[in-house]
This record gives C-alpha cells, sequence and structure tokens, in this order.
C-alpha cells in the first residue's frame, strides 16, 4: 500500500503554538505546535490517555487552553464571543467514533436534522435535494428509510460521515474512524475519507490507532508522545526510527 503525498499548500487551516493543558497536577498537553493545512488530511497517533481527545476538544471550544494559541480558521478559539464560536464550529465537522445517530430517527431524518437545525430557509424540496446527495455520495442512497438498528457498522459510520458532511464543513475532524470494524469495511471508509477530501475539498484532522487508516489517508502523520508532538511527517519518515517509544504502534499494526 502506497502513502499518500505530502501537499505543497501554505494556507494554515489550524495553527497551535505552544499549548499547555492540565487538570490539576496531570499535565496533558505540555507546549504542542501543529498546523493544519487547507486541502491535507493529518493524521494524530498516541497512546489512549496522550491527550488527543482533549486537543480535539480544545480545538472546537469545548475546553480551554491552559496557555498558548489556538486558532481555527483565522479565529482564535479562546477569545472569540459564544456567538462567534457557534457559527465556527458550523464550520468545523466532528465524526464520532459510534457515528451518534438518533435511533429513533430514520436515516433520512438524522441528515434532515442539522440542516433543518441550522439552515431555516431551506425548502423542502432542497432539504431532500441535500440529503439524498449526501447518502449517495456515500453510497448508501438505499438506506434513506431505514433505521440506525437496521445498518452494518460500517453503514452507519458512513451514514455518520454524511450527516456531518451535510453542512459543508471546511474542517472534518474524525475520531477513530475505523474502530471496531472488519478489515474490508476499514479500506472501505479509508476510500470514503479520501473521497470527501477529494470531492469536498475538506481540511481534515484523523485520530486514530490504525496504521493502515493512517498510511492510507495521511498526507501527514503526527505522532504525540509526553504532551508533544515528537515525530510529524510522512507516514514512513515518523516509522522510520528506532525511537522506542514508536516502534511498538508499528509492531502491533504490522507485526512480523
Amino acid at each position: 500500500m502506497e502513502q499518500k503525498p505530502t501537499l505543497k499548500n501554505t494556507e494554515k487551516v489550524i495553527e497551535i503554538k505552544e499549548l499547555y493543558k492540565s487538570f490539576g497536577n496531570y499535565h496533558v498537553l505540555k507546549g504542542v505546535d501543529l498546523d493544519l493545512y487547507k486541502g491535507e488530511n493529518l493524521v494524530v497517533l498516541g497512546k489512549s490517555g496522550t491527550g488527543k481527545s482533549v486537543l480535539i476538544k480544545i480545538l472546537v471550544g469545548l475546553l480551554t487552553p491552559g496557555s498558548g494559541e489556538v486558532k481555527v480558521l483565522n479565529q482564535h478559539v479562546d477569545q472569540i464571543s459564544y456567538k462567534e464560536l457557534l457559527a465556527l464550529r458550523l464550520k468545523v465537522g466532528f465524526s464520532f467514533q459510534n457515528s451518534a445517530l438518533y435511533d429513533s430517527m430514520t436515516v433520512r431524518q438524522n441528515l434532515e436534522f442539522p440542516l433543518v437545525r441550522n439552515q431555516r430557509k431551506l425548502t423542502k424540496a432542497e432539504v431532500n435535494l441535500a440529503v439524498e446527495e449526501m447518502l449517495d455520495a456515500v453510497g448508501l442512497l438505499q438506506t434513506i428509510n431505514q433505521m440506525p438498528s437496521e445498518l452494518s457498522g460500517g453503514q452507519r459510520k458512513r451514514i455518520g460521515i454524511a450527516r456531518t458532511l451535510i453542512l459543508r464543513p471546511e474542517i472534518m475532524l474524525y475520531d477513530e474512524p475505523t474502530a471496531g470494524l472488519d478489515p474490508i469495511t476499514c479500506l472501505e471508509i479509508n476510500s470514503l475519507i479520501n473521497q470527501v477530501q477529494e470531492r469536498f475539498h475538506t481540511s481534515s484532522i484523523v485520530i486514530t490507532h490504525d496504521l493502515t487508516c493512517a498510511k492510507a489517508v495521511g498526507n501527514r502523520v503526527a505522532m504525540l508522545l509526553d504532551g508533544q508532538f515528537q515525530r510529524i511527517g510522512t507516514f514512513e519518515e515518523v516509522f522510520n526510527t528506532t525511537d522506542e517509544r514508536v516502534k511498538p504502534f508499528y509492531d502491533y499494526n504490522f507485526i512480523q
């Protein structure tokens, strides 16, 4: 499997500088520096408890930085008003690990909900068209009247991505997109993430432990170790090391 090439775009959509975050005496992020460039997929790797989820929550304003600078689409997340933060969140789509679909709603209703809630001027015909286009984009138009309980894990993941995409966010945040899926479905989700990048021109951060996913979707890979991003680069650059903190990740995924 070939790794994805890096992009030459220098426009930054996320800028993180010297970010620190602690909870009491527990220091999670210890001077994090990271940039996400327009149009790229950036994979974030790290052991459980290293602060990946904390980082994502800071990016969308659910947590405030201890210190440091966090800019998303040229706005300082911790310095804008609540109204401005809500508007910014509409430009940042979050794909949850468990898909977070409403079990009592059909697939159609799950996709209609964020659209009708945030774009109230749309006609019923416009809503129907948007829902059908997005389901077609993830290859699941035939599920439009089904309930989430009738779908496979991979289908639910795809519908969750479609629901996030329906607001046409500029940035996508994927939380463990292949977790709990069989190998064939994992490959399908990896392909979908790449299709989303190309078709909707999104810039994405992908949090994963799956190195097959990391290699398939990441223009760059960033490894969070000891509260900082210690290694950032292509997949090969990150794992071409004797660093004993990095080697177990590779060995676990690609055991010889």
